[in-house]
């Protein structure tokens, strides 16, 4: 019995296997070990040309980083070396600002990986709150800023234990200059660099491609698959694909019937795949450092139909408009709570009914920096709807248009989220967008 049970594990296993290196090589997936080389060139990149930047833009002289084994910083999480899955101890990173850049260094036992260097010999000062005073005292910044913030989650890093270690560390001349990094924070974590821009491409390529194999009869079979089985499917699949997603997904129905909110509650997840469905999945990845945050949509064909109805395709083309108008509002500078309300206004004006709920998408999947609604605040956000927009930063195009569809006899939702980037040459898709629904039961192109 066990030989046959072993037997059987190492098919399933040299199944698994072949799936996942196909996948890898179709999919051009990094190994982990190259995965690990590339994300420390991203964050040396990161470290000796962006940060430079960033600190004279917010006029911080040196930035305190202060965490704990298991209960790191947000920011030092963006700052991990890859073959680190935690901070150490207690781990201080400082930056401080130079004529030519950064000086990065650790008051920790050791280097943190190979861009930061630790300056701190315990042997020679075993107090670690006096080795970061005398630090600080070394470069005499005007202004240190550690991660507080009222607003802002992922700002907000510096637990009181070691905000008062620091205090009681330093002299009072120093204390004054102590100044909250909010905005540093958030312009760390929302801001990409070109080399970022280039593998955020991959890797919504990637998270099209597992959505649409989703949304496909490789996976689902009208009237015996349920939405749920879709959903364990895209949990399977990114495993074996050798990724991360940092959210569990979700896959719902709208059909004639049931409401449009239908989507929202608890039963929709136990629903069985019928034809002449309308289908809607909420899903992305983690892959070297970055997130994706995508809706789509599709339609289980009936067995007489070769595409979609009109009427649903209509529905799509007002959720684009939503789009649009909110991204032809993208302006540099401009809050997003301001710009919220001209797209609300805007896409009411064309006679959509909006709902708007944009946020920032990075390093971290519900990340920091301008906000664009929630689904519940549709009048603004205090704090992070206050942020203004910048450049080189990207969000998930996330929002729906309420639909009235006279086939049906109620509305629908047009559900979409899309990864956005907004540069220089103003706003674009990181990958493009659904302009278009997919197709679940379609014939192959040879077929009349």
């Amino acid at each position: 019995m066990f030989k046959k049970q072993y037997l059987y594990a190492m098919k399933n296993y040299i199944l698994l296997l072949c799936l996942v290196t196909s996948s890898l090589f179709g999919q051009q997936i990094l190994p982990l070990r190259e995965r690990a080389a590339l994300i420390d060139e991203i964050q040396k990149e990161r470290i000796e040309n962006l940060l430079p930047q960033l600190m004279q833009e917010q006029n911080i002289d040196l930035w305190v980083l202060i965490t704990r084994e298991y209960n790191e910083d947000p920011v030092v999480k963006t700052l991990l070396p890859p073959t680190w899955l935690n901070a150490r101890r207690r781990t201080i990173l400082v930056f401080s600002k130079t004529k030519d850049g950064v000086d990065a260094v650790a008051i920790t036992r050791y280097n943190f990986g190979k861009n930061i260097r630790s300056i701190w010999n315990k042997e020679e000062e075993p107090d670690q709150w006096k080795a970061l005073a005398d630090y600080i005292k070394s470069q005499n910044p005007k202004r240190i800023g550690v991660n507080i913030s009222e607003h802002f989650g992922l700002a907000d890093g510096l637990v009181k234990t070691d905000y008062d270690g620091m205090m009681q560390a330093l002299p009072s001349r120093l204390q004054k200059r102590v100044v909250s990094a909010e905005t540093l924070a958030v312009r760390w974590i929302e801001t990409r660099t070109p080399r970022e821009m280039t593998l955020f491409s991959q890797l919504l390529e990637i998270t099209h491609n597992i959505i649409t194999e989703a949304f496909s009869t490789k996976v689902i079979t009208p009237g015996v698959t349920t939405t749920e089985d879709v959903v364990w499917w895209l949990r399977e699949k990114v495993l074996a694909l050798g990724l991360d997603t940092w959210f569990h997904p979700t896959v719902d129905v709208q059909r004639t019937g049931n409401s449009d909110l239908y989507a929202f509650d608890g039963q929709s997840k136990f629903d069985v795949i019928l034809p002449g469905d309308l289908l809607h999945c909420d899903f992305g990845i983690s892959y070297l450092t970055l997130n994706t945050d995508c809706q789509e949509l599709a339609y289980v064909l009936m067995p007489t139909e070769t595409d979609a109805p009109q009427f649903l395709k209509d529905a799509l083309t007002q959720g684009n408009a939503v789009q649009d108008h909110l991204t032809n509002n993208f302006k540099k500078g401009r809050t997003g709570n301001e710009t919220l309300r001209q797209a609300i206004a805007d896409s009411k004006t064309a006679g959509l009914r909006p709902q708007i709920y944009t946020h920032p998408l990075g390093l971290f999947g519900h990340s920091a920096g301008t906000t664009f609604g929630m689904w519940d605040a549709q009048e603004g956000i205090p704090g992070s709807g206050e942020h203004p927009l910048n450049e080189n930063t990207v969000y998930a195009i996330e929002l729906n248009a309420k639909v009235f569809l006279p086939q049906w006899d109620k509305d629908i939702r047009v559900m979409l989220e899309e990864a956005g980037y907004y540069g220089p040459d103003g706003f674009r898709y990181v990958n493009g967008r659904q302009t278009e629904l997919l197709l679940v039961g379609s014939k192959t192109p040879h077929l009349d």
